[in-house]
């Protein structure tokens, strides 16, 4: 290879390397986007973490996370442009549920490491599993169905779709309601832990299974309709929103094991049920993602995208995240089980119920929005005075 067209490659990859450094600058530049004047919370929480005031830690961590999750929904609604809203939706909803993921993980591992929070880690993994579901069912499609049906009178989206993602939500909702039906009928802790363990391992099959259905099999019913919603071209290059998604979920992991970390401290400090934080607070936060990118895509009629985020979420937090998890803690000697509680459970059930009633015609409006959004409001106040 010659001087000069090595000379050019290098050159070729410095221009490169630049080209994606201002799009990210600019991504998360706060005159563009005035979410983005959140992200100062993200070094007063290192700050924080560092000088051990650990309720101001866990407080800034939590704000940071917002407009990091904003940035991932950003990264994954370019690449959704390119790859379609089934895969795209599927996409955001994975790296949505990222920071549950690595909040419960580090919660187990913590657990594991030290016997005086195992009982905490274990209730704030359950909740925040919990609150997730909720969370994405309740307020995050609410949100969306509201804010779409305030721009256009009527939506539709793909029934079928729809009633699928539902039916897997009632299953992963039986495998959570039998845990707490052995136990009240006489069933040992360890008897739960059994059985929890093989349902989870059920549950990763069925997963696995629907995401074969879903992007193999009967792709076709997951199809986006010929002229739906508004045709946009993609603002950034596919490398760009990979760089863009990838960085901003590597924050969110940093902010996650600071949150984790000062959790306990902030509940002693705060004397806040511990429910109310792993059902509400961090779920609220943690799915900033989806706040945002379901509710804007709605507002612009892309209704399929919307729900597959929505709806795509719950569901994979249900049959993926929650058994992962108790697999993870069972590798780690961690006594978690699907027996998330009796309220836990039955808000869980009640929501799916709503859910699908809402989504069942394939049409949503403003009112019905609502009326999801009412469900959550009765159900945190259920969690806070618990």
């Amino acid at each position: 290879m010659s001087q000069s067209v090595a000379e050019d490659i290098v050159e070729e990859a410095v221009e490169e390397i630049e080209h994606i450094m201002e799009n990210l600058l600019d991504s998360f530049n706060p005159m563009k986007n005035k979410l983005n004047w959140l992200l100062l919370a993200l070094p007063i929480a290192v700050w924080a973490n560092f000088s051990h005031n650990q309720a101001m830690a866990f407080l800034f961590s939590m704000i940071a996370i917002m407009p990091l999750a904003f940035l991932m929904g950003k990264g994954t609604e370019e690449i959704a442009l390119r790859t379609g809203e089934s895969i795209g939706g599927l996409l955001n909803a994975t790296f949505g549920n990222a920071v549950e993921l690595i909040i419960a993980g580090l919660a187990i591992y913590t657990a594991s490491q030290n016997p005086d929070v195992v009982e905490t880690m274990v209730t704030v993994t359950q909740a925040s599993l919990i609150g997730s579901i909720l969370g994405n069912l309740l307020l995050v499609l609410g949100l969306a169905i509201c804010w779409g049906g305030i721009k256009h009178k009527n939506q539709t989206f793909n029934n079928q779709a729809s009633q699928m993602n539902g039916s897997l939500l009632l299953l992963a909702v039986v495998a959570f309601i039998i845990p707490s039906a052995v136990h009240h009928s006489g069933g040992s802790d360890v008897d739960i832990e059994k059985l929890s363990r093989y349902a989870a391992i059920v549950l990763l099959a069925i997963y696995g299974l629907a995401l074969l259905f879903q992007l193999k099999t009967h792709s076709d019913i997951f199809a986006t309709e010929a002229g739906h919603g508004t045709h946009e071209d993609p603002m950034m290059t596919n490398k760009d929103a990979w760089t863009l998604l990838l960085m901003a979920t590597a924050l969110v992991g940093w902010m996650a094991h600071i949150l984790v970390h000062s959790l306990e401290a902030a509940v002693d400090e705060w004397n806040m049920p511990e429910l109310f934080i792993g059902v509400i607070l961090l779920p609220f936060f943690g799915n900033a993602a989806e706040h945002f990118t379901a509710v804007i895509v709605a507002g612009k009629d892309k209704m399929d995208l919307s729900l597959a985020i929505a709806i795509g979420s719950s569901v994979q937090i249900a049959l993926f995240a929650a058994p992962l998890m108790v697999l993870l803690a069972w590798g780690l000697k961690v006594p978690l089980t699907l027996e998330f509680g009796v309220l836990e459970t039955a808000a869980t059930f009640m929501s799916v119920l709503v859910a699908n009633s809402i989504l069942s015609d394939g049409k949503s409006n403003w009112l019905e929005g609502v009326m999801l959004l009412a469900s959550y409001v009765i159900l945190a106040l259920a969690f806070f005075l618990s």
